[in-house]
């Protein structure tokens, strides 16, 4: 197939509008073209006249015509995916745009896991908003692939958490900032503290709090009991939030291996144990990940600067 001459590029690119965008956007979400007109304040009419409109304009169907919704096509996941960046985008230039005008210091959005998040950038918050007292910071935690999610789509500005997929080494750069020791803890109220010696198989026969599959600590937990071959236990609750498996831990009978740096805390205020139960096998280490061929803005660069000190700091005292 041969390449689009420049020509037809630049005819694509001076017709295309940002209502074009915002209806791939909307449609690609509701697939109801009814909905997405009400949605952009329209009349269904205009609404399928601008989908059209920019079918006619790039030469190819984006969405089949079906009964009860409006399908993508391939082609359409295509035009939806870089419609959602581009939309991304605009958004964060009006926003940082406006900021600046009036006289404030930007903003950048932060997704991090919760071993980070519980010190090295919860303290690079801190750290950032000394030296911009108006900046404004929003923090997202989630599991690293989740946050690989949102990073790719330009929702977040940095990231701090692993690159769980092989496809992320292509999207993503990293850079290591830390290890992440683990440890297994239960309530302070738990039988099994007061024994002296636990082995692994001890732990089997106890229900456990764990998290999602696709994470580096769900993973360990698995090779864990598999290294030591002992059938992984039945009893469980899976979760996102360390602050709900906090909660439950204190609540019930219940045990959990989690980042020790998100732990510590508790265990040293008496409000949770630590098993002494040795977990041989380590976590890779979690780092600062940002998209590829890309430069952060300012305020972005300086808070990677503040986190790459506090982890140096941390290994370095």
């Amino acid at each position: 197939m041969s390449k689009p001459s420049a020509l037809v590029l630049s005819a694509i690119l001076g017709r295309l509008r940002y209502r074009h965008l915002q209806l791939l956007d909307i449609l690609g979400r509701t697939r109801n073209m009814r909905v997405t007109a009400e949605q952009m304040h329209m009349t269904q009419p205009a609404a399928t006249k601008i989908l059209g409109d920019m079918e006619s304009l790039l030469d190819a169907p984006l969405f089949e015509r079906l009964p009860r919704e409006m399908r993508p096509t391939e082609l359409g996941h295509l035009a939806l995916r870089y419609a959602n960046t581009a939309l991304g985008d605009l958004g964060r230039f009006v926003g940082e745009f406006a900021t600046l005008k009036n006289g404030g210091y930007g903003h950048i959005t932060v997704g991090a896991i919760s071993a980070s998040a519980a010190q090295l950038v919860t303290a690079g918050i801190g750290e950032i908003r000394r030296m911009r007292p108006q900046l404004v910071v929003k923090l997202f935690e989630l599991s690293s692939d989740q946050l690989a999610i949102w990073l790719d789509e330009k929702k977040l500005d940095v990231m701090v958490g692993r690159l769980t997929e092989p496809r992320h080494h292509a999207l993503f750069d990293f850079e290591v900032l830390a290890a992440e020791p683990v440890c297994v803890v239960a309530g302070s109220h738990h039988p099994l503290l007061k024994k002296r010696k636990l082995e692994l198989a001890d732990l089997a026969e106890w229900p456990w709090i764990l998290y999602p599959q696709a994470t580096a600590i769900r993973q360990l937990f698995e090779e864990t009991f598999s290294a030591a071959a002992i059938p992984v236990p039945v009893g469980m609750v899976e979760l996102t939030s360390i602050f709900s498996a906090l909660e439950l831990l204190q609540a019930t009978d219940m045990i959990s291996l989690q980042p020790q740096a998100a732990v510590e805390k508790y265990v040293n205020h008496g409000l949770l144990g630590q098993l002494p139960v040795p977990i041989r096998r380590i976590m890779t280490s979690y780092g600062i990940v940002t998209r590829k061929h890309e430069t952060p803005a300012q305020p972005v660069q300086e808070f990677i600067g503040i986190l790459r000190l506090l982890a140096a700091g941390k290994e370095n005292p």
